[in-house]
């Protein structure tokens, strides 16, 4: 059983080689997923497993701790991942889960980017400003070149400005902005990771061909768009059981009735095989939650030893 730490998960790993693994993907069977979810908001453990028939099974096992944000020293999320051979049960590896997430989360985002996304889109909005906000950018900028701005929003000014400055070092052109309702109406893609219980993105301020990535909120209580958002939308998720499994931004708008879950037209399974279609014309609003599961961190263990290769042997 070999051990990957989180350096050689990212020497071996690009944006192109991630999506173009998860996209092929979702082009094969559904896997079988199992979440575990123990503890509350405050401190959680949460156990998300998958099984590939024939091919591979995995489980992530991750802690959220919001609070050490505040300390500084440590992330909010801490995680391993565990990879199986699926034809003979071997364990093959175990790899910095921390680091596979936020490998998976981003090409989750961006590949729903790549389905769905205005082709020439040039802004792209962030709202958020935490660990994951940094690879959402560079997740959807892989997939949509022709992203020239970046405009970044958070509760906390000095997070947002800490963000930029990375980005700027990076050779992005982005800014700090303090009026979030302005900004979505400029914006051409939108992506948030926050822990709101309230919708900070409103359906009002979406212009016409707006593509909507809604990623932090992973409870019923938890959301970043309003019922507006999401009733002007074509609606599209990661994994359909996944998001209905226990995501605000699926269930209040289908509780309240602004759509039900037939307006919840397809998944990345749908997307992928061409069995339905995405943006149907230059004015369309696309709206894309990522739910996340136990499928995407087997689907990115996979792409980490299949590139590790011969070392692993």
């Amino acid at each position: 059983m070999h051990f990957v730490s989180d350096t050689e998960v990212t020497k071996v790993l690009t944006f192109p080689i991630l999506i173009a693994a998860l996209e092929a993907a979702h082009r094969r069977p559904k896997m079988e997923v199992l979440d575990a979810f123990l503890g509350d908001e405050k401190g959680q453990y949460v156990i998300r497993s998958a099984v590939d028939p024939g091919r591979y099974m995995a489980s992530k096992m991750f802690t959220s701790f919001p609070a050490n944000l505040a300390g500084g020293k440590m992330p909010a999320v801490q995680a391993v991942c565990v990879l199986f051979d699926g034809t003979d049960g071997k364990p093959l590896a175990a790899m910095d889960g921390t680091e596979i997430t936020h490998w998976r989360t981003a090409a989750d985002s961006a590949l729903g980017t790549k389905l769905l996304a205005s082709p020439g889109a040039e802004t792209l909005l962030c709202v958020g400003a935490g660990e994951m906000s940094g690879w959402l950018i560079r997740g959807h900028r892989a997939v949509r070149p022709s992203l020239r701005r970046v405009l970044i929003w958070n509760r906390s000014a000095e997070r947002a400005a800490n963000l930029a400055e990375r980005l700027t070092r990076e050779g992005v052109k982005a800014e700090t902005i303090t009026d979030l309702d302005a900004a979505t109406r400029e914006a051409d893609i939108i992506t948030t990771c926050t822990r709101a219980h309230h919708p900070l993105i409103k359906g009002r301020n979406l212009r016409p061909g707006t593509h909507l990535d809604l990623v932090g909120g992973y409870t019923p209580q938890t959301r970043e768009a309003d019922d507006e958002a999401a009733k002007l939308s074509r609606v599209f998720v990661d994994r359909r059981e996944s998001a209905f499994h226990g995501v605000g931004d699926i269930l209040q708008p289908i509780a309240s009735g602004a759509i039900s879950d037939k307006d919840v037209l397809g998944d990345l399974y749908d997307l992928a095989g061409g069995r339905v279609q995405g943006r149907t014309s230059p004015s369309d609003i696309t709206f894309f939650k990522n739910a996340g599961g136990g499928h995407l961190d087997l689907m990115t263990c996979e792409a980490v030893f299949q590139q590790l290769g011969a070392k692993l042997g």
